[in-house]
């Protein structure tokens, strides 16, 4: 692959001259369409080292507007980041629609570097460049444009640079501490580099790799490279010419979707009527829980291992109480709770799993999601605000994101709070008649629970399609709230001692 790479192209000074002006021109007329368009773009920045990626980095600071270019150079793991799934240190750095993020360095760098010194066996990374694959495909779904340099040296020219940088053109005595160690074994990293070229090299997001040894011809290249994506990706994008660039984001407008006819889902299996519990019972086992779930916690704290708790359920299930009861039970400075509510213009600005990705917790601590991803499948498809095909696919999105959060070592609980559609009326009903709870009930409880079916087989999908052996779902019987409380601790100390083994 890499020989067509190698032909030694140049490009002379007059030459470089003339096209410079044209090609900065047609690059700023590009950016600004992209905030129009509201088109996030991920430029990755790899290959050999000594081929002057960082010069070719500073020359797109230069040639874009850098109001709207954001360069994220991903060097050494920080301790927060190793605390966390490995694309936690990406997610958070994307960009938000309409701008521009360099990676300088990716998420290729670690599984590539981590194979050529044995760190990671064969079949370690070739799940890793699956994973990779999959998360660009996610994004470009999702609207992003995603443009892949790799910048490529002959094992001559790397030696050349190597044996006396400091002769070479204007800059390319930069060298990276790294590329003498790197050199050294040359022949293994163009081995994997050219495996992982071909595992991710796909339509929607393809490899460009650029000759390098002229400087000259690698810059226009790149750029060159980055403006037909750019304005490709605007030719085929219908909402290139509207809104001015300083519009702010508009919330999604809904899309009626017609009432399912009512059918058998998993929650008619759930009985309601048997799963009730005396009050003398429940003081018992609800303090024999928390004790549990305490010790759990700082076991878990001192081995470093973290909970992700999601609760999800009908309005006025009794989320907030089981919550309540759940931080009871731990320590506060372990816990956070996180309330998801309708997402905002930053939010709205990037993918939907965004904002999860952002508070996932440190090593060794717990955070509560009182909602949670699973709104996408929820209320975004039952009230029309994403489509058949953004919600149908986020099943596998949501699962592969879950997936990693297991692989990290984390326990992930996943709970839905069920009652019968009698049992919410009447609790609907007392708020509206007791003041200090007339706040938890709203306008909008009432218009959903007059989509009640089409909840309840979205609730069947959702559970059918992402209740994995990894991360499974627990629908718990809420119709009694004492019961319902015991059970969500116990399942949630459950799931940390089987993580904790």
């Amino acid at each position: 692959m890499f020989e067509a790479a190698e032909l030694g192209q140049k490009v002379d000074k007059a030459t470089y001259a003339a096209r410079v002006p044209e090609l900065v021109t047609r690059l700023l007329e590009a950016q600004r369409a992209l905030r129009a368009a509201q088109v996030p773009v991920v430029i990755i920045v790899s290959g050999v080292e000594g081929a002057g990626k960082s010069e070719v980095v500073n020359r797109l600071t230069e040639w874009f507007d850098p109001r709207g270019v954001q360069v994220q150079a991903f060097w050494d793991e920080t301790d927060e980041e190793r605390d966390r799934p490995r694309h936690w240190r990406f997610w958070r750095r994307l960009p938000a629609r309409g701008t521009i993020a360099v990676f300088f360095g990716s998420w290729y760098t670690q599984p590539i570097v981590a194979r050529a010194f044995d760190q990671l066996t064969d079949a370690e990374l070739e799940r890793a460049l699956a994973r990779i694959e999959a998360l660009e495909r996610m994004l470009t779904l999702d609207g992003a444009l995603i443009v892949k340099l790799w910048f490529h040296l002959s094992k001559k020219a790397q030696a050349a640079r190597l044996k006396d940088p400091r002769k070479g053109r204007k800059g390319e005595w930069k060298l990276s501490p790294l590329t003498k160690k790197f050199a050294k074994r040359y022949a293994t990293f163009a081995r994997l580099s050219d495996a992982a070229i071909r595992a991710t090299d796909t339509q929607s997001c393809p490899w460009h790799i650029i000759d390098s040894e002229d400087r000259r011809h690698r810059d226009l290249a790149a750029a060159g490279t980055i403006l037909t994506a750019i304005e490709r990706r605007l030719a085929a994008t219908p909402a290139a010419t509207p809104a001015p660039a300083a519009a702010p984001a508009q919330a999604p407008v809904p899309v009626p979707v017609p009432a399912p006819a009512a059918a058998p889902t998993v929650l008619d299996q759930v009985d309601l009527a048997a799963s009730r519990l005396a009050p003398e019972d429940y003081d018992r086992q609800i303090e024999a829980e928390q004790r549990r779930l305490f010790e759990l916690a700082w076991e878990a704290r001192r081995r470093r291992v973290s909970s992700v708790i999601v609760f999800e359920g009908w309005d006025a299930a009794g989320k907030g109480g089981a919550i309540r009861r759940v931080a009871a039970a731990l320590d506060a400075r372990l816990l956070r709770v996180i309330p998801i509510a309708a997402p905002t213009d930053e939010e709205r600005a990037h993918h939907y799993l965004w904002r999860f990705w952002r508070h996932l917790p440190l090593a060794g601590y717990l955070t509560i999601f009182d909602r949670s991803w699973y709104g996408r499948v929820l209320v975004e498809r039952v009230e029309g605000f994403a489509s058949p095909d953004e919600w149908g696919r986020a099943y596998r999105e949501i699962s592969a994101f879950e997936e990693q959060l297991v692989d990290h070592g984390m326990a992930l609980t996943k709970l839905w709070l069920h009652m019968s559609k009698d049992e919410q009326l009447a609790r609907f009903q007392e708020r509206q008649q007791t003041a200090w709870k007339q706040h938890k009930i709203t306008d909008e409880d009432w218009r959903n629970r007059e989509k009640w079916d089409a909840y309840a087989l979205a609730i069947h999908d959702m559970v059918a399609r992402t209740s994995t052996a990894a991360a499974p779902w627990t629908i718990v019987a809420a119709e009694d709230k004492r019961w319902a409380r015991v059970q969500v601790v116990r399942t949630i100390a459950d799931r940390l001692e089987a993580t904790l083994g």
